[in-house]
């Protein structure tokens, strides 16, 4: 039995998902910028899908604009507020330090061309503080990106808190939810932001669709220009069979809610305290109290994160290392050298994360192999004592 437990990642498509993406490909070929009837049926499915994505939002949906996934979403926001609001002399822009790299990599490519850009720490737990970004703000500051929920501790942070801070400093808020919609509620509304990103195949919809929600009456530019599609916010003919995908994704989403997340919630904790119990020297990284209810990041003292994982792997239990996105390379993971976790910790730490598919059985299989491999990585590690003279 092959078990999947690197939901963060990605995730698996939905029956009903792979469905309607197999129906669009097949029968919605339509341009929907044209006016005749195979490019209005192309529209309708967009719409349907819009509307689908802002009520998973509580959003309106003149205010939800499709792109490629989360990286793109993360660079419409960032990359165009910045260039409509250079003009005016804010050219400062604010991220948490532990920030996806599409966040982070973009201020730092802004930063070359002429951008002031902070990072805000955390404490211990991966927790932003609003006051300290408080202390940050200036009054040039554009904008201010917070994430929602981390990608490698699942850690929800204060968005509305500092969404209000920085407001009154009169920059505007975008939060990075890749990893929260469609896994908890999320409120533009209650968060208080200005812009949000999410990717469909991070709650089981297809890869090459995201979305940018932009609260009506934002500035902000188009990173792509071209033609006049999604109201002249992102050119380029829409991915109709993925933007379905998106939308019957978020529409079962919605409908799951309330159950589903309990439901990964309570195998996440019995995952967590049976290595805990089963495994010495662990420990788990990040607030546990506030954070999505499929994450838990544990360190293991004396094993290689890596070295484990291909264990792990060979025994056919997938997990991460964390951020899928900076796999390959032997960097600690700076999500956790942020939170001030000391080098080797943030080298010998493992992502676990599930999700619609994962069942009680697949967590038995991860909790009674675990004990064996660590043990095994720990005495290769140990060095040989020399006896004798």
């Amino acid at each position: 039995m092959r078990v999947y437990c690197d939901y963060n990642a990605t995730t698996p498509l939905a029956a009903e998902v792979a469905e309607a993406v197999a129906r669009a490909t097949r029968d919605i070929f339509g341009n929907a910028s044209s006016v005749h009837h195979f490019g209005q049926q192309a529209k309708t499915a967009i719409d349907e899908a819009r509307s689908a994505v802002a009520a998973l939002l509580n959003g309106d949906p003149s205010e939800v604009v499709f792109t490629s996934g989360g990286t793109e979403s993360d660079n419409f926001a960032i990359r165009g507020a910045a260039d409509a609001l250079e003009a005016g002399g804010r050219r400062h822009l604010v991220a948490t330090g532990i920030e996806h790299d599409a966040v982070l990599n973009t201020l730092k490519a802004l930063a070359r061309r002429g951008s002031r850009t902070t990072l805000v720490g955390v404490c211990q737990s991966g927790v932003a503080s609003p006051d300290r970004l408080a202390d940050i703000l200036a009054d040039d500051t554009a904008l201010v990106s917070v994430m929602h929920a981390n990608n490698e501790t699942g850690t929800i942070q204060p968005v509305a808190a500092c969404a209000a801070v920085a407001h009154a400093r009169g920059a505007l808020v975008h939060t990075d939810a890749v990893q929260s919609v469609g896994r908890i509620p999320v409120d533009v509304r209650a968060l208080g932001v200005d812009l949000l990103s999410l990717s469909a195949h991070k709650f089981n919809g297809p890869k090459g669709a995201g979305a940018l929600w932009i609260k009506r009456g934002t500035r902000l530019q188009p990173i792509l220009t071209g033609g006049k599609h999604e109201r002249n916010r992102r050119a380029g003919t829409e991915n109709v069979p993925a933007i379905v995908g998106l939308g019957v994704a978020a529409r079962l989403a919605m409908a799951g809610l309330a159950t589903e997340g309990v439901r990964v919630a309570t195998l996440r904790d019995r995952l967590e305290a049976g290595i805990l119990a089963t495994v010495p020297g662990t420990a788990v990284n990040g607030a546990r109290e506030s954070r999505v209810p499929n994450t838990t990041n544990i360190s293991f003292d004396r094993v290689e994160a890596e070295s484990l994982l291909i264990a792990l792997d060979l025994e056919g239990i997938a997990v991460s290392t964390g951020s899928a996105c900076s796999s390959g390379t032997l960097e600690p993971s700076h999500v956790l050298r942020a939170m001030g976790l000391p080098t080797h910790r943030s080298q010998n730490s493992l992502r676990f994360s599930l999700g619609l598919f994962s069942t009680d059985d697949e967590v038995t299989r991860i909790v009674d192999t675990l004990p064996r491999l660590v043990e095994k990585l720990r005495g290769l590690g140990r060095k040989p004592v020399v006896t004798g003279g």
